[in-house]
């Protein structure tokens, strides 16, 4: 009876730790929770820190580097996309738009391991402001404990390349404008 009874509290041991309702995986994807679940982050002057210098190879420009360093003293959008990103394709007409507004946007272009397939993306879309082109992440990496799975996405960095807001979902340049252009103005 002992044995039995000791069986019966291992079995109910082990069926305790097998996934249930409540366990982390059930066939859904990871979703990052942002600070009280924003898909739209804003810092305050004070609160802003100072962005990694991002830094690789231009996607357009085999060869010739590409860096946030390029643009001191600018406001800097700075949005991750790939060709295979289907909300990506819808985006990157809106980049272009505020690029022509004399908004300075550089792409982060992940998860491309061909890089001919990204630059036709590029040309077919008429996208002039350049991107790093980072197929396997190692320049994200430098953007410590930020999301990289969540594509598309921006970031927008004041004067001083420091993070002024952070945007975890697709964009309109109308979303945007009045954050660059608050960016602008200050001193």
């Amino acid at each position: 009876m002992k044995r039995l009874v000791l069986g019966v509290v291992a079995v109910l041991a082990l069926a305790g730790c097998s996934a249930g309702k409540d366990a982390v995986v059930q066939g859904s994807s990871f979703s990052f929770v942002s600070p009280g679940g924003k898909v739209d982050i804003t810092y305050d002057v004070a609160q802003r820190q100072t962005a990694p210098v991002l830094a690789g190879d231009d996607l357009m420009n085999e060869g010739k580097q590409l860096s946030l360093a390029d643009f001191p003293g600018k406001v800097v959008v700075l949005n991750l996309w790939g060709q295979w990103c289907g909300p990506c394709r819808t985006e990157a007409p809106e980049m272009e738009s505020l690029a022509k507004q004399g908004t300075q946007v550089v792409g982060i272009d992940v998860r491309d391991p061909a890089r001919e397939v990204a630059q036709d993306f590029v040309r077919d879309r008429e996208l002039t402001y350049p991107s790093i082109y980072d197929p396997d992440g190692r320049v994200l990496l430098k953007l410590t404990g930020y999301p990289r799975n969540i594509i598309p996405s921006t970031i927008v960095l004041d004067k001083q390349h420091r993070v002024a807001a952070v945007f975890l979902r697709p964009v309109l340049a109308q979303d945007l404008t009045p954050v660059v252009q608050r960016l602008n103005a200050e001193a």
